[in-house]
């Protein structure tokens, strides 16, 4: 696997105890909810979103959940590069019927184990050429309470929500959205457009990472932006 899995490669380093930390305040800002299906996303590529959720998936599998990590960026998903395994079949071939799988209604057919203890993966699949419609099919509804019986926790690593209108479907359809942004280089007004697009549909937003901060940059350590709807605006630092 991957050298971005920190969580397992060096469990005891600062950043590891970080994602431990957001794993802490997800569940915490999501507490009267039953906390199930989460969606991470970014408002533009190169943010770290798929960093994010690989890691906050260990995190939370790391509590002795079962955990299901699903790569739903059908265009260019890359948790499988991360995790050194075939991105076919994968959502998009259960979605669409379009799989050499024998049992094509299966969807335990397209989920991998992993060395990771309780976390398992569900690639992206082959590229469709309608994501978004797939994404709003009667087959996503069904993936998502059966998902939802079958794991603990289960995270979907959407596509940047400026680009495709594919992350704004599912923050309606999961029960929460964290949004990731990068250290100087993601702008507040892109932040506030995706926060106004998920809401616009009815998602939830339990919070927004600061991601590749610098380690000189000492106020922004262990510092996360949430926005809670009954209590106003806080910072966790």
């Amino acid at each position: 696997m991957g050298k971005e899995l920190i969580i397992n490669k060096d469990p005891k380093s600062p950043i590891a105890e970080i994602f431990r930390t957001l794993r802490t305040n997800i569940q915490f800002m999501t507490s009267n909810q039953g906390l199930k299906t989460l969606l991470v996303t970014s408002s533009v590529p190169g943010e770290g979103k798929s960093w994010v959720s690989t890691n906050l998936a260990i995190a939370f599998a790391g509590e002795n959940k079962k955990v299901l990590l699903i790569d739903s960026d059908m265009r260019k998903g890359r948790i499988n590069t991360i995790f050194s395994m075939e991105k076919r079949p994968g959502l998009s071939n259960y979605l669409s019927g379009v799989s050499e799988l024998e049992n094509k209604k299966d969807i335990f057919s397209y989920i991998r184990e992993t060395n990771i203890e309780g976390l398992h993966i569900m690639p992206s699949g082959d590229v469709p050429p309608n994501p978004s419609e797939l994404l709003v099919s009667e087959e996503m509804n069904e993936l998502i309470v059966k998902l939802k019986n079958a794991f603990d926790m289960v995270i979907f690593d959407g596509p940047p929500a400026l680009l495709v209108t594919d992350s704004v479907i599912l923050s309606r359809q999961l029960d929460t959205t964290l949004i990731v942004t990068s250290y100087k280089t993601t702008k507040m007004g892109d932040v506030e457009k995706v926060k106004k697009m998920i809401e616009n549909v009815g998602g939830n937003i339990s919070g927004v990472v600061i991601n590749k901060v610098p380690v000189n940059a000492k106020k922004y350590e262990h510092t996360y932006y949430y926005e809670n709807k009954e209590r106003g605006n806080a910072n966790n630092d």
